[in-house]
């Protein structure tokens, strides 16, 4: 069986950035093995668990109104395993990002619905995962957040299936000259979306 070589990039290559939206989603939600095969590696990189991108269950459909537009989300899929995850790449983040993605979160979990022979033990877990372009939200160096309800008090975690998880690509300065074989796959993705379209950085990305 013909084994398939890794793509290589070149110098001269003028390669579109992957950190606009419109060339993130045309990447990722095409209907080809290697599109879904990519957002599953990815998915599976940011939540810490291989999952399998079954199905994209919503792309930005036409809105019926301006408020409506604002509040879609950029790639909603669902896992072979059931989790709901919502995807976005944000190049130039919202001022209240933050209060944006628990926005969003709620609404993709409450989402679900409980009717007919569901309840509450039928909810899916889901993710809300923010690419963060051109600003850095939190002040420490971690690159990948993952958020959930906590008591911050008394140490419990509340065992929800609700996620926020936030990648602030901007925090890649301090990893680009790691060797990419001590990389954790969430940093070598991280690494691919920033720095793709740098040619002095061409041979890092292969």
């Amino acid at each position: 069986m013909e084994t398939k070589q890794p793509i290589q990039f070149n110098d001269e290559d003028e390669l579109l950035d992957i950190r606009y939206d419109n060339i993130f989603k045309a990447v990722f939600t095409r209907d080809t093995p290697a599109s879904k095969g990519a957002l599953s590696g990815l998915v599976s990189a940011l939540i810490e668990r291989k999952v399998s991108v079954q199905t994209i269950t919503a792309n930005e459909p036409a809105a019926n109104n301006t408020f409506d537009r604002s509040i879609r989300f950029d790639i909603a899929c669902r896992a072979e395993s059931g989790e709901l995850i919502n995807i976005e790449m944000s190049f130039n983040p919202n001022p209240h990002e933050l209060s944006r993605l628990e926005y969003y979160a709620s609404r993709q979990f409450s989402g679900q619905g409980i009717f007919g022979d569901k309840s509450y033990r039928n909810l899916a877990q889901t993710f809300q995962i923010a690419i963060l372009g051109k600003e850095k939200f939190f002040p420490d160096d971690v690159l990948v957040h993952t958020f959930q309800y906590f008591d911050p008090v008394h140490n419990v975690d509340l065992g929800g299936k609700s996620r926020i998880i936030t990648v602030e690509l901007q925090k890649t300065e301090r990893i680009i000259d790691k060797p990419a074989v001590e990389m954790a796959t969430s940093e070598k993705w991280s690494i691919f979306f920033q720095y793709l379209t740098i040619k002095n950085k061409r041979a890092k990305i292969n």
